[in-house]
């Protein structure tokens, strides 16, 4: 395989991960293992094509394995959870709630389950509060 072509197929890797694929930074590393492969196929021009091959794959397994999850880290920080800051809010509910009950609310442009965890039932148009998050219930029990 040409030294060339190494560079394109590297070129085209890093810019599918770029601008059209969200491959969470792996194919990053795919094609700085082929663009090096290229440059040890320029470099090395009597070198059997099945040592490129094994180099492209193994510098692309050793480098994604090392650095992968640091070079990711450092480029895309980590977004706080956001599920806690919705405890303490108050929501208004479309229908009676006894306890141990569940019903739908629409809550900051979304709706939600919600989940009547206390000990009193909630009339329809009362406030209550959210006291806890399961994934799309509210944990909700009377003010």
């Amino acid at each position: 395989m040409p030294w060339w072509s190494w560079m394109v197929i590297g070129g085209v890797l890093l810019g599918a991960e770029l601008f059209f694929v969200e491959a969470d930074f792996y194919l990053v590393f795919l094609g700085v293992a082929a663009i090096l492969s290229g440059v040890l196929a320029a470099n090395v021009p009597g070198l059997p094509i099945w040592a490129h091959w094994i180099f492209f794959a193994g510098f692309s397994i050793v480098s994604m394995v090392l650095f992968r999850r640091r070079v990711y880290a450092a480029l895309r920080p980590q977004v706080a959870d956001r599920k806690d800051d919705l405890i303490g809010e108050r929501i208004h509910l479309p229908a009676d709630l006894p306890p141990d009950a569940h019903c739908r609310v629409d809550h900051r442009g979304t709706t939600w389950n919600a989940h009547n965890v206390g000990s009193v039932a909630i009339a329809s148009g009362a406030r209550a509060r959210i006291i806890g998050v399961e994934g799309i219930t509210l944990r909700i029990e009377a003010e």
